[in-house]
């Protein structure tokens, strides 16, 4: 039984719960904002930081991806989270060598990730040697020589894993996968492995491109926006802006998620009159949908929508567009009108009335834009639930015209980027030769590990080596026991890293930590300042610009680190211009216009005011490069998530405070939590039933068939409107309940939303003992 309970730093016992606010932002995040910003900040520093973020001539935003207007930007072009990770990125706190030498790596892994985050800035490269307890410092010469020793001293170099998280920029993440493949492995895990790789399997399928095929401007010519297992009030909240705009325009939006979110209910825009005073309500429909039901739902919908179509011929399938661009038409008709609706109820816990008021709509629609984030990509049934989506708006003809389409919401702020740059342990054959051809290399044509599989080989003691660009894998990935044992298990491994995190005190026999660049940091080189580029949610790519003087003259950019090491490891003689790439980034661009599709002429059109956006051949001519040539309706057996008996399907989720494995604070404003993260939000009935009460505290226990029982300790009840069967937990402390072998069929993807699970009064460890 693998056991995690809560650490010392947090006092859970302090946890107050208040019902849940009904409306977003407003001058509440304003407060918020700035008051996180002057503390780690200061007042000047956050007056010259904030008014940069996503201005033409700033820095992007280290959280999101969500796309920037195109027409005028306002004066605070960024969201209470933006304002959130800039502070923490820009603090004036650091981590010296002195702290270092004060804690010992066992004492610092006794700390929260948020005590840790809380620390400040890493300031210079530090290494942790076999036998040692404490981290001390190294010269960059010599951690570059360390790693190309370990490398050049395995016997495959498929023996070494090389993460990416999505923060790297477009060129930092070229460069990389350039260094990877040169040494001569695709081991390539990155963090959309754990994300939208059910987004990428199901759109390429179907579209032949794995990416969303609308802009920014397409919001507000749509007449119907479905928000599906997505909460942007807290992961995308500048998405809230887009969405008022749309209804503004007119457009209907309907939520699609089981629990209901604040910004979907109602967003106060703090920068209108209207918006401090009263808000706009968001959703004009919400469907509590259970936990995995959506696959249910839309095929409900699809036929729903051949029936309104039989009853008014011609005014529902657009015959035309399916007749020249698709394939499969007749199959999931056929696999449509069969599906039982007493099934689709059962499935998604909805009143059969709520879907078909849906289905009108979406019959009377002109324009569609199916919106989705983690919800849906992390079932078991992910791909499958995003082709039924899709198929739903190719019956419509929605792919191609102005104002619909399909539009996966990214998370982290360049992850489509990193993947255009070749950050795939599957890149094509035709990547793969441009690349070859430009550089005098032999690229590996072996498929790589992804994150899951990458863990799994380190299990298995076949991977040794790991190295992460950025991101904190440790507290990202799932199953937390058996991830941390596998990273011990490896001879090395590098973190690049701008703060402490739980990764670096989960290591290998021998550790380094790479301290690195941020957005927010003026990147200088042979006395010139550098930018950077990186592409959003939605296809643009634009420059990003620090301004602000690094906390350390040890600091190294991730180019700077990437072309260095590769100078180690490969030699001088190389053919790859390592040397004349880190000190001048048009000349990395120049060779990226040169292998990337659509990166044509880059260094001109990303210095354009919007950057410029990359060719998408279903949106721009309704071209689908498929393996039919065709537009593909998917057609999969129906999937949804039963709840056993005496259980209940566990989510995990972040809670405001927090972006991906960043936390914050320790408060879940718009869900009532204060004080604390050691929380189970169940149903008020399931409670009752199961003999709880709220406040109770308990142990979370999943099950899944490989018999293991994984446990997460003194986990507080909190009564909430979730469907029944249901219950969420944040992450990173409900990882360990998520079994790496569980994931998404086709895309690997761990499945986060759906982890069956059973509570337990909790024992306090005095008593157990």
């Amino acid at each position: 039984m693998h056991r995690h309970g809560p650490t010392e730093d947090i006092d859970e016992s302090a946890l107050t719960v208040t019902p849940p606010k009904t409306r977003a932002a407003g001058v509440t995040a304003v407060a918020v904002s700035l008051t996180r910003a002057v503390r780690e900040m200061g007042v000047v520093r956050t007056a010259r930081t904030l008014a940069r973020v996503n201005q033409v001539h700033g820095f992007d935003c280290p959280g999101c991806a969500w796309p920037e207007p195109t027409g005028h930007r306002r004066p605070a072009e960024f969201c209470e989270n933006g304002a959130k990770a800039v502070a923490e990125e820009a603090t004036l706190r650091t981590v010296t060598p002195e702290f270092f030498a004060r804690h010992s790596v066992d004492e610092l892994s006794r700390k929260s990730g948020y005590w840790l985050g809380q620390q400040g800035r890493l300031t210079h490269p530090m290494v942790l040697r076999p036998g040692d307890t404490h981290y001390s410092p190294i010269d960059w010469d010599d951690a570059y020589r360390l790693i190309a020793d370990v490398l050049r001293g395995l016997d495959s170099p498929d023996r070494a894993l090389f993460y990416t998280s999505g923060r790297t920029a477009n060129e930092t993440a070229f460069l990389y996968q350039l260094l990877v493949r040169s040494y001569g492995t695709n081991n390539l895990p990155d963090c959309s492995n754990m994300c939208h790789e059910s987004s990428g399997t199901a759109l390429v399928g179907s579209i032949g491109i794995g990416k969303g095929s609308v802009t920014i401007d397409d919001f507000d010519a749509a007449d119907l926006i479905i928000v599906a297992g997505q909460n942007p009030g807290t992961n995308h909240p500048r998405m809230l802006s887009a969405l008022a705009s749309a209804k503004a325009a007119g457009a209907k939006i309907v939520a699609v998620n089981p629990l209901p979110e604040t910004g979907l209910l109602g967003f106060r825009d703090p920068q209108t009159v209207r918006g401090v005073t009263s808000g706009v309500p968001i959703a004009d429909d919400f469907l509590q949908i259970r936990l995995g039901g959506d696959m249910a739902l839309f095929r409900g919908l699809g036929r729903l929508l051949f029936e309104a179509e039989d009853r008014a011929p011609g005014t529902v399938v657009d015959r035309a567009f399916v007749d020249e661009h698709c394939a499969g038409f007749d199959e999931y008709e056929k696999q449509s009108r069969a599906v039982d609706l007493d099934t689709v109820v059962a499935a998604t816990g909805l009143p059969l009335a709520d879907i078909e008021r849906t289905a009108r709509l979406f019959a009377a629609s002109k324009n569609i834009i199916i919106c989705w984030a983690m919800g849906l990509t992390q079932q078991h049934h992910g791909v499958a639930t995003i082709e039924e989506a899709t198929n739903l708006l190719l019956l419509r003809g929605m792919i191609g015209r102005p104002g619909a389409g399909v539009c996966p919401v990214r998370g982290h702020s360049n992850v489509q980027g990193d993947r255009t740059m070749g950050i795939w342990e599957r890149m094509p054959d035709s990547f793969l030769d441009a690349l070859d051809r430009e550089f005098g290399i032999t690229s590996p044509r072996t498929h790589g590990y992804d994150t899951v599989d990458g863990i799994r080989a380190m299990r298995a003691g076949k991977a040794s080596v790991f190295v992460g660009m950025g991101g904190n894998f440790v507290s990202a990935t799932p199953d937390t026991e058996v991830t941390e044992a596998a990273l011990r298990g490896c001879d090395l491994t590098v973190q690049v890293s701008t703060k402490l995190n739980r990764s670096h005190l989960v290591h290998g026999r021998t550790a380094l930590i790479l301290p690195t660049l941020g957005r927010t940091d003026k990147d200088v080189r042979a006395g010139v300042r550098q930018q950077v580029s990186v592409e959003d949610s939605m296809s643009m790519v634009h420059l990003s610009t620090g301004r602000l003087d690094p906390v350390s003259d040890q600091l190294r950019s991730e180019v700077a680190i990437v072309c260095d090491l590769a100078l180690a490891l490969l030699g001088p003689d190389h053919p790859v211009p390592w040397a004349r790439y880190r000190d001048d980034y048009d000349e990395i661009r120049d060779a990226i216009a040169r292998v990337v599709p659509g990166c044509d002429d880059y260094n001109r059109r990303v210095r354009d005011r919007n950057g410029f956006v990359l060719p998408h051949p279903p949106r721009d001519s309704r071209e689908f490069r498929t393996g039919t040539g065709r537009a593909n309706f998917g057609i999969n057996e129906l999937s949804w998530v039963p709840v056993p008996p005496g259980r209940l399907i566990l989510q995990t989720m972040r809670s405001h405070d927090q972006y991906n494995t960043t936390i914050y604070g320790l408060d879940d404003r718009y869900r009532g939590v204060r004080g604390g993260r050691r929380v189970v939000l169940v149903n008020v009935d399931d409670i009752a039933e199961m003999g709880y009460a709220e406040g109770d505290l308990v142990d979370l226990i999943s099950e899944w068939t490989d018999g293991v029982e994984r446990r997460v300790e003194g986990f507080r009840i909190v009564g909430y409107p979730t469907p029944r069967g249901n219950a969420a937990a944040y992450y990173p402390e409900a990882n360990p309940l998520v079994p790496l072998d569980h994931v998404a069929a086709r895309s690997n993807t761990p499945v986060s939303k759906a982890v069956t699970i059973r509570l337990e009064p909790h024992v306090h460890a005095e008593a157990r003992s």
